[in-house]
């Protein structure tokens, strides 16, 4: 194996309606949500596992050895299949050399086609000769993926076969599953009982399910690759209708798969096409994998890096005019819950980020081609409508104060990024006016009064009360909070990451000079990891060095100690900023900040970067593996923020006022 991938880091294949495939380097699957065919039966929303995995077997004269490896309660590994892996490698999928004990080398590969709720799986034998028989016996629930599924009565074994096509309908209103190969199906029902999945375990979570392998496949792989192909039926897919035989619909798939992903510059944009998917006609982002769906301040945080800085104006500008149309009482939705309720309106920051989000398309726009004048106008109407919401008050507290800030929250509601909550207990309130939501408001201001010229008033006080009020000289940083639970004149001084907005990440730094200097010195003294920024000093009260445990203490620690990686994102282009923004600067920023978050790329989530880490050594990643948010802003610290030549420098570069880069105001 790869001696830089542990053998529980993760692989993810995505195909963009969502569906997708995932598991472990070692093939053991230590998550629920770990599948081999997982598909959206409302994109991206309404997701099923319908296959989890399989257990594979090659029988030589020699013997039968296996390729796959389960968990099982109450702690046992069976087959022994990853013992035999020689080989394995992410890059353009996944693929793994096994090397048998008589020799005999199996190369297995799996990838999921772009839109079509499919996995295509091949194996074949590298060396040898003589007779070598697979046999693929795939493991099938049919159920949330967020849910786990038990051995009943109900469970429908028994399959439609047409051919080599065979398809089952398991349960009813699931999405049937059609598995086409080129080999041989026996019937030979069966419940496998108790697999394990050590991550729930560790999360305190119900960890044990029963899953029913209706069947098994036989190839011959004396006579060549064996491919079996297996998809959503309720979803079109070429090779469901073209009738041709399974390996070759399995090389044209591979072969335009392949050209697809050679399209792509880097590794990097490659994994930031997984988190683009289609939401009914438009498009979105998807927070993260493998749990998460499309939320509103990931999305607008994350566009910048997926989208902008990577050239995929269209999809930046289709995404931000889908979202345009859900603006409510000048609010945004924070998440659109998977199934029947409503969206859920508790972010005070989301649409101050669709904001600064229009922004940077307008930005990215001018440096190509210029935006349309009705798209133009439909995004100026839903920040004008942000705006006056804000600015006239609406939900949970939110409202433009008469200092120019921005006050928001009530008891039992959790409104900024900092956002765990434990039934009615919030961990981190931050009611009142917390730094990084004045720094968006007055950056929302500032980008609103280029469309309407009212706004600049307001922007105006609030900047100058920011100035006066936000600055903790005892320190020599920012308050996290001021005006806490509504009470005038108090301060939070607690030493947190917010206070970084004031100074990179936004297009109006509100800090500069001496004042900027200190703020980026002192979160580098006290908030850096290689993973991100601590979302809490660790010498403050209430600091959680690690993340782990039951839920209850996983909540608790999010916000108060665990390091977060898109924090990196501002902070990088902060520290750089401070320091006049000179190529010397951005290569040592580069070299100090961004290279660990490289290297991290071939530890959890393989080639994209964790949604969090522990606040203290050695740093361990956690949380979604697979984090919209954190590769994003790595992206956008190596195309833009770190690129040499700077762009605002570049003879095509916008005017000033619409530049990316922080200035201070």
């Amino acid at each position: 194996m790869n001696p830089f991938i542990s053998a529980d880091a993760e692989w993810l294949e995505a195909d963009g309606l969502v569906g997708f495939a995932s598991g472990t380097a070692s093939g053991r699957r230590t998550r629920r949500y770990h599948a081999l065919l997982l598909a959206a039966a409302t994109p991206p929303t309404g997701r099923f596992v319908l296959v989890n995995g399989f257990d594979a077997h090659v029988k030589t004269a020699s013997g039968t050895f296996a390729l796959s490896s389960q968990r099982y309660r109450p702690g046992v590994t069976h087959p022994d299949g990853e013992r035999r892996i020689e080989e394995f490698g992410y890059d353009p999928w996944p693929h793994w050399v096994f090397h048998l004990e008589d020799g005999t080398r199996i190369e297995h590969e799996l990838f999921v086609p772009r839109c079509s709720s499919a996995v295509a799986l091949r194996w074949r034998r590298k060396n040898g000769d003589g007779p070598a028989t697979l046999i693929v016996r795939p493991f099938f629930s049919g159920r949330d993926y967020h849910a786990l599924h038990r051995e009943n009565p109900v469970f429908r074994f028994e399959p439609a076969i047409d051919g080599v096509k065979v398809l089952w309908r398991p349960y009813q209103g699931v999405p049937g599953t059609l598995a086409y190969s080129n080999g041989r199906y026996e019937h030979r029902p069966e419940w496998y009982r108790d697999f394990l999945y050590c991550a729930e375990t560790e999360r305190g979570f119900v960890d044990a399910e029963d899953l029913a392998a209706p069947g098994e496949f036989h190839f011959d792989l004396a006579s060549g690759a064996a491919v079996l192909l297996l998809a959503a039926q309720d979803v079109p897919v070429a090779f469901t209708a073209n009738g041709f035989p399974a390996e070759v619909c399995y090389g044209l798939l591979r072969s335009r798969e392949e050209a697809r992903r050679a399209t792509f510059p880097s590794p990097l944009h490659r994994a930031a096409d997984a988190y683009l998917v289609r939401r009914g006609r438009g498009k979105t982002i998807l927070a993260g994998y493998p749990w998460f769906t499309d939320w509103g301040r990931d999305t607008f945080i994350a566009l910048r890096g997926l989208c902008l800085a990577t050239g995929r104006l269209d999809d930046a500008q289709q995404i931000l005019l889908d979202w345009a149309g859900n603006v409510s009482e000048g609010m945004l939705p924070n998440r659109f819950p998977d199934r029947g309720a409503e969206p859920e309106f508790n972010s005070v920051d989301a649409s101050l980020w669709y904001i600064v989000a229009v922004h940077y398309l307008a930005a990215a726009a001018r440096r190509g081609e210029p935006v349309s004048a009705d798209v133009r106008d439909r995004l100026a109407a839903a920040v004008q409508a942000i705006l006056s919401g804000y600015a006239h008050g609406t939900r949970h507290g939110i409202h433009a104060d008469n200092d120019g800030l921005l006050a928001a929250g009530e008891p039992g509601v959790q409104l900024t990024w900092m956002d765990a909550k434990i039934g009615d207990l919030v961990v981190t309130p931050r009611i009142g006016k917390p730094v990084e939501v004045q720094a968006l408001w007055l950056n929302a201001l500032w980008i609103g009064s280029q469309f309407a010229p009212v706004w600049r008033t307001t922007f105006d006080l609030g900047r100058a009360t920011f100035a006066e009020r936000f600055w903790n000289d005892a320190a020599g940083c920012l308050y996290d909070v001021i005006d806490v639970e509504h009470r005038r004149g108090t301060a939070d001084a607690s030493f947190r990451p917010n206070q970084v907005f004031a100074v990179g990440g936004l297009p109006r730094a509100l800090l500069d000079g001496a004042r900027a200097r200190q703020v980026v010195d002192a979160i580098e003294a006290r908030l850096v990891t290689p993973l991100g920024l601590r979302t809490l000093a660790p010498e403050e009260p209430g600091y959680r060095p690690q993340y782990a445990g039951g839920f209850r203490e996983r909540d608790t620690a999010y916000h108060q100690g665990t390091a977060w990686p898109w924090l990196l994102g501002p902070f990088v282009e902060a520290w750089v900023h401070v320091r006049g923004g000179t190529t010397a600067a951005k290569r040592e920023a580069r070299r100090r900040f961004v290279e660990p978050l490289l290297r991290h790329q071939n530890e959890a989530g393989l080639g994209h970067v964790s949604e969090i880490a522990d606040g203290d050594a050695p740093h361990r990643p956690n949380g979604c593996p697979f984090q919209a948010w954190s590769l994003g802003e790595l992206l956008r610290l190596e195309l833009d923020v770190l690129a040499e030549p700077p762009a605002a420098v570049r003879k095509d570069s916008p005017p000033e006022e619409l530049t990316s880069r922080p200035v201070a105001v």
